[in-house]
């Protein structure tokens, strides 16, 4: 595969699914000592990849669980946030200031705060009540944020009782990595293909629906456009035909990624909707992935990390297309802001 280390890859996954364990045992520590409510903060792409299991416990759970951007949640506080409140705040570097501030602020408070990093030597790792650290890198890290996620909804879930096959389904997860890392390999004819009609567009609309919704938003903001510069227009499948409809047209790039779970008909509408208008669509699905051995219950729960790992593999070739680096940056990290 171009410019892929595999040993590395399985590292990093593997390494995510292994901190299950002791995820599991932190929660059950937390929720015994009284905790009545979730928090979910981060920055950036972070915090977006945290919002299927955001998902999940909202829509499986009667823990009261929010997503809040660190910046505002600063600012504005929340009046629910206390003593009885547990926190997770992921930073892959451990030390973006937005986050930083988060913590320091939730401890104030007297939260319970839990961080997943890739250093533990930084201040996100050294300042929680629990750190879990899995080193990983740009092209790495959306499943490896994905699998930590999940792996604390099914843990809160299967205290709870509110999820019977949560244990089975963590069970599961320990032969995704090599999964992953075969779906990769099959991908990988396909990718310069797929890479090459988003090089040929300067703008796109990208849309999906459900669990897989974060990973639309994801690709649009974080890859294409802060590590290609391409103009894009993330938006849910259930508000394309609430405005961005019209702007489809011939020549107008549509792409749809279509994930395993119940919202799964939002997107074959915009899916059945768009050729008629535009000659440019371009569909991912998650179902025509090969993962022997997983339940579809599981599937449903890990088609985001099934399609960034697709996706990291047309970045790969994107940026051999288009002679732009995907480490390349004007202003992130680089100047004052």
């Amino acid at each position: 595969m171009l410019n892929f280390d595999e040993a590395r890859f399985l590292r990093i996954q593997s390494g995510a699914v292994g901190l299950a364990a002791e995820i599991d045992a932190t929660l059950t520590r937390f929720l015994g000592e009284g905790a009545t409510n979730l928090f979910f903060l981060g920055t950036g792409g972070a915090a977006i990849l945290m919002q299927p299991a955001v998902q999940l416990l909202q829509r499986r759970s009667t823990l009261p669980t929010y997503l809040e951007l660190s910046a505002e949640l600063v600012i504005g506080g929340r009046a629910d946030l206390g003593a009885h409140s547990i926190v997770v705040i992921p930073s892959l570097s451990g030390t973006t200031k937005e986050s930083v501030a988060a913590l320091e602020f939730c401890r104030r408070q007297g939260a319970k705060v839990i961080t997943l990093v890739g250093h533990a030597e930084t201040p996100l790792g050294r300042q929680a009540d629990a750190s879990f650290v899995n080193f990983a890198e740009d092209d790495t890290s959306c499943e490896s944020f994905y699998l930590q996620a999940l792996a604390i909804a099914l843990s809160v879930m299967r205290q709870r009782n509110e999820l019977h096959s949560a244990s089975a389904l963590a069970a599961e997860l320990v032969s995704l990595p090599s999964l992953l890392l075969e779906a990769k390999r099959a991908f990988e004819t396909k990718a310069p293909e797929i890479a090459g009609k988003i090089a040929a567009d300067p703008y796109h609309i990208i849309t999906a629906a459900g669990a897989m919704w974060p990973q639309a938003f994801y690709y649009g903001m974080c890859i294409l456009e802060e590590m290609q510069w391409i103009r894009t227009r993330p938006v849910h499948a259930s508000d394309f035909f609430h405005g961005t409809l019209e702007l489809v047209e011939k020549g107008v790039s549509v792409m749809l990624f279509k994930g395993e779970d119940a919202y799964r008909p939002l997107a074959e509408r915009i899916e059945a909707f768009t050729p008629a208008y535009t000659d440019k669509l371009l569909v991912l699905d998650t179902a025509s992935v090969a993962l022997p051995g997983l339940s579809q219950e599981l599937r449903a729960l890990i088609s985001p990390a099934v399609m960034a790992t697709l996706l990291e593999r047309v970045s790969a070739h994107l940026e051999v297309i288009r002679e732009h680096p995907l480490t390349t940056r004007r202003y992130y990290k680089r100047v004052a802001y």
